[in-house]
């Protein structure tokens, strides 16, 4: 077992008996689940919508080496500059270097869960460069110095009087003060921020191929403010964002704001297309899209899993998954948490290290109902597994005891032999430190069901 299986299961044990995080967690995605259900409730036909999403994602991702090129083509011929990054080292690197060329030393972030992949704060801090968190829950988190807990909602495990002693131990805030009070105090924190900044950063939620341009989506405008006043803007996507045509948009806006938030649209929409033109009045003097790789096309190679670069970051898999609902975010121990996350890391960052995230899924099938591309994800969560076996990644007791079951459940002879009595002993020999001891083992009943059959209706079967 690796050492990040062995992190995985003491971390999620302790969280699924945390009661007062399971009530925080349970409460945050029970309010979400009621305004996406309203917000589904309003469209159409959400099925047929899911199709064509899917189709276009299937299309880009089966073309995607053209669709990259148009889009660099496009972006550069407005200013822009592209840069290739085969991984987290070479991308850190890049931004480091453009940092240095304007000889800045303060970078402003919206809301990014790729920079969170190659950990830039760290290494910018490592390098001097003082890098701030500008959406409200990420700011929230890096002053607790902890990761983001969801894709869409980072401090979704912080209840409103968590976060207001926070404030209160930081800032002076009142220790009662209401969630308004909190946000205009953040507020204040960050608007001189802005305007000092040499340096903005973001993510795209999607990569516009016949326009070259950037889309941003988000409700509380720090994107905006993280790319207007800062000279210098850096766009970190992974390329898989990819979408054909600005005309997609009208698909997949409403259906990211829908299935993440409930909402129509998010507050603001922003297509960024290069660094301000002459007849502009704001906006960067220099525009890079830094088009990240880190693992992606190793997933893309997987011709059956592939289906995992479709994902828009809605987060929907992560509220309706119960082991996500149970151990939450930080368990995982990766960037992408809950179903595609689980799908996704094994292929980007290692299958013999993260092998285990496909097992922590009860396989129920609630994540590909709701996904709004149609991923069939507990299907792609049975293919890691099938390839962690394939790649011989799993150990000799395991492949012991699949041989010795498979055996017996291919002989009923066998099966009826290995009585009640020597089945619980095995199980309780071998399986009750992984069955957990919080769990009684269950009791195997003393004879099989073929024989209690027989007995009672005195026939051979």
């Amino acid at each position: 077992m690796s050492a990040t299986a062995k992190e995985f299961i003491a971390a999620s044990e302790e969280k699924a008996f945390d009661l007062g995080h399971r009530k925080v967690i349970n409460y945050n995605i029970g309010k979400y689940d009621a305004a996406v259900e309203r917000g589904l409730s309003r469209l159409i036909n959400l099925d047929m919508a899911k199709r064509k999403g899917h189709v276009i994602k299937w299309r880009v991702m089966e073309n995607l080496d053209r669709f990259l090129l148009d889009f660099e083509a496009n972006f550069q011929r407005r200013g822009g500059k592209v840069i290739w990054a085969n991984d987290a080292e070479e991308a850190n690197r890049e931004i480091l270097n453009i940092i240095e060329r304007a000889n800045a030393k303060k970078v402003i972030k919206a809301k990014t869960m790729v920079t969170e992949e190659i950990h830039l704060n760290e290494f910018l801090a490592a390098n001097g460069i003082e890098s701030l968190e500008s959406d409200l829950g990420e700011y929230i988190v890096q002053l607790l110095g902890q990761k983001p807990y969801h894709i869409v909602t980072p401090a979704m495990h912080l209840s409103k009087q968590d976060i207001a002693k926070l404030f209160n131990e930081r800032f002076g805030t009142p220790i009662d003060a209401t969630p308004e009070q909190l946000t205009a105090k953040a507020r204040e924190l960050l608007r001189q921020k802005y305007l000092q900044a040499d340096v903005g950063i973001t993510g795209a939620n999607f990569l516009v191929a016949d326009t070259g341009s950037v889309a941003l989506s988000e409700n509380e405008g720090n994107s905006r403010l993280s790319t207007t006043f800062p000279k210098i803007h850096i766009t970190v996507a992974g390329i898989e964002k990819l979408i054909p045509s600005i005309a997609d948009l009208d698909l997949y806006w409403p259906m990211l704001a829908t299935h993440g938030t409930g909402q129509n649209l998010t507050v603001y929409n922003t297509l960024l297309s290069g660094p301000r033109q002459p007849n502009e009045t704001d906006g960067p003097e220099e525009m890079y899209v830094i088009l990240l790789d880190n693992g992606r096309t190793s997933l893309l190679a997987q011709k059956e899993q592939r289906q995992g670069l479709y994902c828009i970051r809605c987060g929907a898999c992560l509220n309706a998954c119960p082991v996500y609902q149970n151990i939450g975010g930080h368990a995982y121990g990766a960037t992408y948490t809950g179903p595609i996350g689980s799908i996704i890391t094994p292929h980007m960052k290692g299958m013999e290290e993260f092998k285990h995230l496909s097992y922590a899924s009860s396989l129920c099938g609630k994540c590909t109902e709701v996904c709004p591309v149609k991923i069939d994800l507990h299907k792609m969560l049975l293919l890691n597994r099938r390839d962690a076996v394939k790649e011989q990644l799993v150990t000799k007791p395991e492949k012991w005891g699949w041989n010795a079951w498979k055996k017996a459940m291919l002989s009923r002879k066998l099966t009826d032999f290995l009585g009640g009595s020597t089945k619980n002993f095995l199980l309780h020999f071998f399986f009750k430190k992984t069955w957990g001891h919080h769990r009684d083992m269950p009791k195997v009943a003393a004879k099989s069901f073929s024989q209690q059959w027989q007995e009672q209706n005195r026939t051979e079967i």
